[in-house]
């Protein structure tokens, strides 16, 4: 997926965003500098198809050998559907965190919630300043 067209929460969650017969629908994954800092991954919890989650709530969590790290919506919605294949091959999300990295898909609830979100070139400001 292209970066630059991505929308993107502070804490490191990105969403893309496209229509599918007249709903609106956003895949979800965590960006490059989290995998990064987060190093060694060894587990990751992900939600349940059907699970309504509002914008910025925990839906999952990803564990690294250094720590624990909550995972949040960028908005709200319904999960559609998750990339169950990710728990077990967490070495996707270090080789393809944009593309076969994804880890959910859902239905937004409210699309306006996505003006909320960063752009890239905000984003990458931002990692800029952890550095």
């Amino acid at each position: 997926m292209n970066q630059e067209k991505l929308y993107y929460s502070p804490s490191h969650e990105w969403l893309h965003v496209e229509q599918q017969g007249g709903e609106t629908i956003g895949t979800v994954g965590i960006t490059d500098f989290a995998v990064t800092e987060l190093t060694d991954l060894v587990y990751m919890a992900l939600p349940k198809v059907g699970q309504k989650f509002s914008a910025g709530q925990e839906f999952g969590e990803v564990e690294s050998v250094k720590a624990v790290s909550p995972l949040y919506l960028p908005v709200g919605g319904e999960i559609l559907e998750v990339n169950t294949p990710l728990v077990d091959q967490l070495a996707i999300l270090n080789e393809d965190p944009f593309g076969k990295g994804w880890i959910l898909k859902m239905k937004l609830s409210d699309p306006s919630q996505v003006s909320t979100l960063l752009d890239y070139a905000a984003y990458r400001k931002q990692c800029a300043g952890h550095g």
